[in-house]
């Protein structure tokens, strides 16, 4: 086996591969006071199905049927919740309590524009300048899940029962595609990740090494703005962002294993999607749903760590003791109860825990976990909806903050979902 997940990610996909749809979750800090947050990490390549789609444009590439079908739809986040619906995956019970193969894929900022359709047109929508998709899916049957606490990893395939003429042929083609998979992972000769840097040439660029989609003028001019709205009682918070571009001929892996020692982090990504690879490092997740229980953990206010434990406890009263980033936890925890609340039976949404302190690598942040009892008719795909866009990326109220009136960006928020 790999001596490691970025190994073991490296014999699934090679460096010269960058357009094969593949992901890296990676844990590489444990999460605070658990045993499950940060302790998994997975692996997947060449997905069986994948989505993609473009405003009300949608492509569906099934690899292996060998079929692609175009169409425009009014919703496609309707598309792989269709699909997923007449699954019934049997789940064996010596499995990871954790993702162990479905849809893996990014739902853009914009996706919000599928859920609120007469309040947010796409017509309205800022120009955008990379021609991105708005999502993209992808359904892998084949994925590595290493457990960090007890030091194993799975190797997964998933196998469709209705593309066989009898259970026993299924047996048999899954036990080839197992063993084709682990031998990926047993190479005799596994490629070599060389430490180092990342360096920037620039000379040669013509143009600053770091360039902005936005003039100085230009953001102070959106902030007044904002200012503006929420003074008249418009909105109450609104994350104003701007994108940076700085030209490197850096692999994006590099990139990925540069961030993993820097900034590590419980919820670690690397995904290769069409037309666009995507590294990030976060401490939290935006939506979980499991045993019909949805799981909101809002997180907001940060603070620095400290040197020693005594100054790690004086720094934690004080962020608890700030009035602005309070309040800006309680705005969250507010939106969190709200978008579990669309989704949830009456009277079942609780805050099981407010305002705790959680401690990572190199800050501090303030967290609260919302829960809810998931409605009998609903699935996990209606969760995220009620939960896109993150405030902590929109502001509060979020449909006001995403309107055409106000100048910004968002981020591609990652997300695993399985039923």
């Amino acid at each position: 086996m790999c001596s490691s997940v970025t190994v073991s990610y490296r014999c699934l996909v090679k460096e010269h591969e960058r357009e094969v749809p593949s992901f890296l979750f990676e844990s590489v800090e444990p999460g605070f006071r658990t045993s499950q947050v940060g302790r998994y990490s997975v692996v997947g390549s060449d997905p069986t199905i994948e989505i993609i789609a473009k405003e009300n444009n949608v492509t569906i590439s099934d690899h292996g049927k060998g079929s692609l079908i175009q169409k425009v739809v009014d919703d496609p986040m309707e598309i792989p919740k269709s699909l997923s619906e007449t699954w019934k995956p049997q789940l064996v019970d010596s499995l990871p309590d954790t993702f162990c193969g479905g849809w893996v894929g990014y739902f853009s900022y914009d996706t919000i524009r599928y859920v609120e359709k007469k309040k947010l047109l796409f017509i309205d929508a800022p120009q955008d300048d990379r021609n991105l998709p708005d999502i993209h899916l992808g359904l892998y049957e084949d994925v590595i899940v290493f457990d960090h606490v007890q030091k194993q990893a799975y190797i997964i395939h998933w196998v469709r029962l209705d593309h066989y003429s009898s259970p026993k042929q299924a047996y048999r083609d899954g036990i080839k595609k197992l063993e084709k998979l682990m031998s990926k992972v047993h190479d005799v000769d596994p490629p070599k990740l060389l430490p180092g840097s990342v360096k920037l040439c620039t000379r040669k660029f013509g143009y600053p090494v770091n360039q902005s989609n936005m003039t100085r003028e230009e953001y102070k001019a959106a902030v007044m703005q904002a200012k503006e709205h929420i003074l008249a009682g418009d909105i109450f918070q609104i994350v104003l962002s701007q994108r940076f571009e700085r030209r490197t001929f850096a692999d994006p892996f590099d990139i990925y294993r540069a961030l993993r020692v820097v900034n590590p982090s419980p919820y670690m990504t690397y995904l290769q999607a069409r037309g666009c690879i995507l590294v990030g490092s976060s401490p939290e997740t935006l939506t979980r749903v499991k045993s019909n229980t949805i799981v909101n953990r809002p997180l907001a206010g940060t603070i620095k760590r400290g040197k020693t434990a005594d100054e790690d406890e004086q720094l934690e009263k004080k962020l608890l003791s700030d009035e602005k980033q309070c309040a800006e936890h309680i705005m969250l925890v507010d939106l969190a109860r709200n978008d579990v609340g669309k989704v949830s039976k009456p009277g079942s949404v609780k805050v099981e825990k407010l305002m705790t302190i959680e401690q990572y690598s190199h800050v501090m942040h303030i967290s609260s976990t919302v829960t809810g009892e998931l409605l009998d008719h609903l699935t996990c795909w209606d969760a995220l909806r009620a939960a896109l866009p993150v405030g902590t990326v929109s502001g509060a109220p979020k449909l006001r903050d995403v309107g055409p009136t106000v100048v910004g960006l968002g981020q591609f928020p990652l997300v695993e979902i399985w039923t």
